[in-house]
C-alpha cells in the first residue's frame, strides 16, 4: 500500500515525465529518477543527534526506531523523529516514501511492529485513535473531503467533540471556534456541501480544534485548493503554531510551501529519513531543490 496516489506528479518533477513523448532530454526527470537519486541521498541519513538538535531541547513528540506498515507490508523502517513543543515539521519526499504513513502511525492507523511513539514523555505507541485524541491531545486533519456534506457547518463542528462526555461541551467549543473564525460563523446554518474549497479546509481544521489538541497532524493542507485559499490555510496554521503554541507535523505535496512554513524539514525516502534540517536550510539545498522544488 502506497501512501501517495500513483497518478500524482511528485513535487519538483520538471518538464515531462518519461513516456509523455515530448520535451528535450535535459528537462526530463522521471518519477524513477527522483526516487533513485533520493535513495542515493538516503545512504548518508542524519544521525539521531542531528535529529535531536533540530527539536530545540526536550522533544515533545518523539519517535524512536519506528517500524510500521499495513497488514504484512512494512513501510517505515527504523524511523526516528523529534519535534519540540510549539514547533512545526514538514515531511517531503518522492511518492511512496512513507510520508502519510508517518502520520497514520502516530495516530494509530497502522500496524506497528517495532519502536515507540511518545508525547511529552508518555508512551502512546499502542493507543488507538480515540485515546490519542482524547487523552494524548493528538488530532489528525485528513487530506480532503472529510466534512459531512449533508450536515450544517455547526453540526460538523459538533462532530469534532464526539469524544466529549457531554454534548453541551462540544457546542461550547464550537462557539469558541465561531468566535475565532467569523467566516464559518456566517455559514453556521448552511450545509457544508455549499462551502468553497478553502472554507471546507477551514472547517476541517476547525473541527479538529474542538478537542483542543496539542499536536496537529496535517495531511496535504494545500491539495486541491486555489492559490488564494492555500495562503489562507497556511496563515491559519501559522497562527495555531505561533499564537496557540500547537505542535504541527505536516505532509505537503507543495514542498516549497511546506518548507517555507516549517521550522524543521525531513526528506523521506523508502520509509527512512534521508535528510533533516531547518526548513530554510533545505530550501537552499541544491539536491532538494532539483528533486522536489522544481529547480
Amino acid at each position: 500500500m502506497s501512501d501517495d496516489p500513483p497518478e500524482q506528479r511528485p513535487p519538483g518533477t520538471r518538464g515531462r515525465l518519461r513516456g509523455d513523448g515530448a520535451g528535450s532530454v535535459d528537462t526530463v526527470i522521471s518519477v524513477d529518477d527522483v526516487t533513485r537519486e533520493a535513495e542515493r541521498l538516503a545512504a548518508e541519513g542524519p544521525s539521531r543527534d542531528e535529529i535531536a538538535a533540530l527539536a530545540a531541547g526536550t522533544p515533545f513528540l518523539y519517535i524512536d526506531g519506528l517500524v510500521a506498515g499495513y497488514g504484512k507490508m512494512e513501510i517505515l523502517h527504523q524511523l526516528d523523529l523529534q519535534v519540540g513543543k510549539g514547533q512545526s515539521l514538514c515531511l517531503i519526499g518522492p511518492n511512496g516514501a512513507g510520508k502519510s504513513t508517518v502520520l497514520h502511525s502516530i495516530y494509530g492507523f497502522t500496524n506497528i511492529t517495532g519502536g515507540t511513539i511518545s508525547v511529552d514523555g508518555r508512551d502512546i505507541t499502542r493507543l488507538g485513535p480515540n485515546a490519542k485524541l482524547r487523552d494524548a491531545g493528538v488530532a489528525y486533519i485528513l487530506q480532503d473531503n472529510s466534512v459531512f456534506p449533508d450536515m450544517t457547518v455547526e453540526e460538523n463542528l459538533w462532530m469534532g467533540g464526539y469524544l466529549m462526555d457531554q454534548p453541551a461541551k462540544a457546542k461550547q467549543a464550537a462557539e469558541q471556534v465561531f468566535d475565532r473564525y467569523t467566516r464559518l460563523a456566517e455559514r453556521r446554518h448552511q450545509l457544508a456541501r455549499v462551502l468553497s474549497g478553502g472554507e471546507r479546509r477551514l472547517l476541517e481544521i476547525s473541527r479538529a480544534l474542538v478537542m483542543n489538541p496539542e499536536i496537529l497532524l496535517v495531511d496535504e493542507p494545500s491539495i486541491g485548493l486555489e492559490p488564494r485559499y492555500i495562503d489562507m490555510v497556511f496563515e491559519i496554521l501559522h497562527d495555531l503554531q505561533h499564537v496557540d503554541g500547537k505542535t504541527i507535523v505536516m505532509v505537503e505535496q507543495n514542498a516549497k510551501k511546506g518548507l517555507e512554513f516549517s521550522d524543521i524539514g525531513y526528506v523521506l525516502v523508502s520509509g527512512q529519513v534521508a535528510m533533516a534540517g531547518k526548513g530554510s536550510e533545505l530550501l537552499e539545498n541544491p539536491d532538494v531543490g532539483r528533486l522536489f522544488l522544481g529547480g
